[in-house]
């Protein structure tokens, strides 16, 4: 991995949010978790246990963030607020756990390695797994 290259991992927490174009991503329960299939990949090439769409962002959310609509503080609040009113991050740690893999990686497929849906994913599941 490059100086400049990051991934975002918690292993107390057993997650990590991965963009899915690295080379050196960490074995595990691997799930895509963008709301669209990524642009040149293809669904047999890809290595992953599952697509959970249910824990992206909704489509206007995303459209506004990548617009520039909103700055990506904004974004992680909003996005934040739509994860608490929903039970998919549970049923996502729920098949985690049943699939007895010690991390769970989530992909993404943004550019960004810093500022991205992934990061604030990570850190709402890390706060369940916590609370629970």
């Amino acid at each position: 991995m490059g100086d400049d290259e990051t991934m975002e991992t918690d292993d107390s927490a057993g997650i990590a949010a991965v963009r899915l174009h690295r080379d050196d991503q960490p074995d595990g329960y691997r799930v895509l978790v963008d709301r669209l299939w990524p642009r040149g990949v293809a669904k047999s090439a890809l290595g992953h246990d599952d697509w959970d769409r249910d824990v992206a962002p909704s489509d206007d959310l995303r459209r506004r963030f990548h617009s520039g609509h909103l700055t990506f503080h904004n974004f992680a609040e909003a996005y934040e607020a739509e994860l608490r009113r929903t039970d998919a991050p549970q049923d996502l740690l729920d098949r985690f756990a049943a699939s007895e893999e010690d991390l769970l990686v989530l992909l993404y497929a943004a550019k960004d390695e810093e500022e991205n849906h992934a990061l604030v994913l990570a850190d709402h599941l890390r706060e369940l797994k916590e609370d629970a």
